[in-house]
């Protein structure tokens, strides 16, 4: 399966899809997008997870690398995550650093 990012802008809110499969061979390609969203300085960072069918490791340290690389100050919310995706944050414990959420907002 193929893997992609769709980056939106909402105001003072990044959006961000994602789907099919994030691991190492694609992390980059997330990490960008990361980094695309992030020199718009967002309040608020949503990332659409529900079409994701894989989450691995490479694709938690993206997700540890935006809260680093925006700071404290922003939110990062994760939204419907499920089965392989929720389960990678759960036992990482990652799940308690940012907003798991079945819809957005």
């Amino acid at each position: 399966m193929t893997f992609s990012t769709r980056v939106e802008m909402k105001g003072r809110e990044a959006w961000i899809d994602l789907e099919g499969e994030l691991d190492a061979a694609v992390a980059g390609e997330f990490r960008q997008a990361i980094e695309q969203v992030a020199e718009q300085k967002p309040e608020k960072l949503v990332l659409f997870v529900s079409k994701l069918q894989f989450m691995a490791s490479a694709g938690l340290r993206v997700i540890v690398f935006a809260k680093q690389q925006m700071g404290r100050d922003v939110s990062i919310y994760v939204v419907g995550a499920g089965g392989p995706v929720l389960n990678t944050l759960q036992m990482s414990g990652f799940d308690q650093s940012v907003y798991v959420q079945e819809s957005y907002p």
